[in-house]
């Protein structure tokens, strides 16, 4: 996959027709948006291109829609926020048809620097289907230029993402990325594909089976690999070791042993905890109060179950990324969303902070975590993309940005 993309900055869109695809999958409480650093992440991309005289035409999916179109997903409370972010008005098509009539007017009276926000993408239906070849040509009749800028749904072959590009193209037209894009490319992609070295790759999260395809490519990769979170459990119990009621994945114990193996053929180093933060019965609520216990890795009771690595695991870990260049982490160290269960968690992501180098936090929980502890402005990239980011670390191709031209 070449990573050398065309962005905004390659293109002249003056009193052109830009069709830029944006990640406004916004949360939203009763109508109301309850945090709006997805919008304010594209601001940069749509102020570059109102600046350059463009008419602005916006896209986006929110939610799932599994129920048809509805009024609870509707993209309303994104333009009347992206009013107030922009200082101008955002002229909202609300057609659940997307781009219908009322769009095509819409964008026929717009003059250069004017922005309308089209409808949920997926009120289309057409949206994620093999046969959304008429909404992606119906899109594409919009614009005379596209600007992928949705990172978060890069890894879908979508209408509104890489379907559309193919009649951008024959029109003649340009498909570029925009910065939030870029910057994924720029880090994500590069860290994998070329890290300054010495480079350290976390993984933590639940299970095995999610990062089966990431483990098996990033040990290739990296220098060394870190595993903890749940996941670790399984590699612990292929080692042979007593892990209780700790989280297992049976069905991928050869695998571990494959990756261990593969680990010391590859000379790479494969770091494993080496103590755990045990309970006796699942916190109900998820942040309730919780009695622990620590024990060494090779002594864990029959009873307990590991949430967390120890002490003795956070120092390892820590020292491990200490002269590192590049880091990559994906994926919590245990049950985060409590207090007493964090603790390893916030020790990787101080000792991120810490250390001097090039920091990537592959998105989903690792960004919830690194925000909620405060460390996010440390951190040289936070992706925003989980899905999308876990994807570019297995080392596939992204149709959105495999649609993007190249330079």
């Amino acid at each position: 996959m070449s990573l050398n993309k065309k962005s905004v900055d390659d293109i002249n869109v003056k009193g052109k027709r830009v069709l830029v695809r944006c990640d406004f999958n916004v949360p939203l409480k009763g109508g109301e948006i309850t945090d709006d650093t997805r919008i304010v992440a594209a601001l940069p991309t749509i102020n570059k291109l109102i600046g350059d005289g463009g008419k602005v035409i916006l896209c986006s999916h929110l939610g799932k829609v599994k129920n048809g179109p509805n009024e609870g997903e509707s993209l309303a409370p994104v333009a009347k926020r992206l009013s107030e972010k922009l200082g101008k008005e955002v002229v909202f098509v609300a057609d659940y048809n997307v781009t219908g009539e009322e769009a095509t007017k819409a964008v026929a009276d717009m003059k250069e620097g004017d922005v309308v926000l089209l409808q949920n993408t997926r009120f289309r239906g057409a949206e994620e289907t093999k046969n959304g070849e008429e909404f992606s040509k119906e899109l594409a009749d919009l614009a005379d230029v596209y600007v992928c800028d949705a990172f978060g749904s890069s890894h879908r072959a979508h209408a509104s993402v890489a379907g559309v590009t193919k009649f951008i193209s024959a029109k003649g037209g340009e498909n570029v990325v925009g910065y939030l894009m870029q910057k994924e490319i720029d880090f994500l992609g590069n860290a994998v594909e070329n890290p300054v070295r010495p480079f350290v790759a976390i993984l933590g999260g639940a299970k095995v089976a999610d990062k089966l395809n990431v483990i098996n490519n990033l040990l290739e990769k990296c220098d060394t690999l870190i595993i903890g979170g749940g996941m670790a459990y399984t590699f612990l119990k292929a080692q042979g070791y007593e892990i209780g009621i700790s989280l297992v994945d049976n069905e991928k114990l050869d695998y571990c042993k494959e990756m261990m193996a593969k680990a010391k053929e590859l000379g790479k180093e494969l770091l494993l905890p080496v103590d755990a933060v045990t309970i006796k019965d699942f916190p109900n609520p998820i942040d309730a109060p919780v009695d622990t216990e620590v024990y060494d890795a090779t002594a864990m009771p029959a009873d307990r179950e590991g949430c967390d690595i120890g002490p003795k695991t956070q120092e390892l870990f820590a020292n491990a990324v200490k002269n590192a260049k590049t880091v990559v982490w994906n994926g919590p160290m245990g049950v985060f969303e409590n207090p007493t269960l964090a603790a390893g968690t916030l020790a990787v992501a101080k000792a991120l902070a810490n250390t001097d180098a090039t920091t990537i936090i592959g998105g989903g929980d690792s960004a919830a975590a690194v925000n909620q502890m405060g460390y996010a402005d440390k951190m040289s990239h936070i992706s925003t993309g989980g899905g999308a980011s876990l994807e570019f670390l297995e080392g596939k191709e992204l149709p959105g940005v495999v649609a993007a031209d190249d330079k």
